[in-house]
């Protein structure tokens, strides 16, 4: 089975609802995203010092798959479905994404 890494960096649209947007990032939509097949893990980390370019909020979903590109049109279609629910939100912006290939892994 193939090991992936969903990479995506966003930023608030409205620093003054960050509390929210992250509210409903960890608690509403990490959970959507976990419903699709093969997602099997999500973390989020804050950028501690970002420059006027760079994404404030850094997600990362584990995937595990055999057919990644079946996987993340499961994902689309689920993230769709959420959009119809409104469950999305218009506090986030998107500054990168990408989808990462595993290659290697070292533990002490």
């Amino acid at each position: 089975m193939g090991k992936y890494l969903l990479v995506v960096g966003l930023n608030c649209t409205d620093p003054s609802k960050e509390a929210e947007f992250n509210d409903w990032y960890n608690n509403t939509h990490f959970p959507d995203v976990l419903e699709t097949a093969g997602f099997v893990r999500a973390h989020r980390w804050e950028h501690i010092s970002p420059g006027e370019n760079d994404a404030k909020f850094l997600a990362l979903y584990e995937i595990e798959t055999d057919d990644i590109e079946a996987t993340m049109k499961n994902l689309n279609e689920t993230i769709a479905k959420k959009r119809e629910e409104g469950r999305m939100s218009d506090l986030g912006s998107r500054v990168i994404m990408g989808t990462y290939r595993h290659l290697y892994e070292l533990e002490q």
